[in-house]
């Protein structure tokens, strides 16, 4: 028995196209610090799922929001000359 098997995704697997490019590289490692304070955010909200919130959980949230809000001015408030070239993210 031939197993049939395309050569197309042995082509494509690796292709240079899939793969990010600098700037968008560039742009993510810019947006870094948005995106862990969105995750220590998340990380506050779902230990406060399953229970009634503390009052150290809700202190815990609200520096949380306050940390994710500040990364997010910051990110929005950089020089114009520091963003990257070519519209990525």
């Amino acid at each position: 028995m031939d197993h049939i098997v395309t050569v197309q995704d042995a082509v494509t697997a690796f292709a240079d196209f899939m793969e990010p490019t600098a700037a968008e590289l560039d742009a993510i490692e810019q947006e870094m610090p948005v995106i862990l304070a969105d995750v220590d955010l998340l990380d506050a909200q779902i230990t406060t799922l399953d229970r009634i919130p503390t009052e150290l959980d809700n202190r815990r949230l609200r520096r949380a929001r306050r940390r994710a809000l500040a990364a997010r001015i910051a990110l929005a408030n950089r020089p114009a000359a520091a963003t990257v070239p070519g519209g990525a993210a």
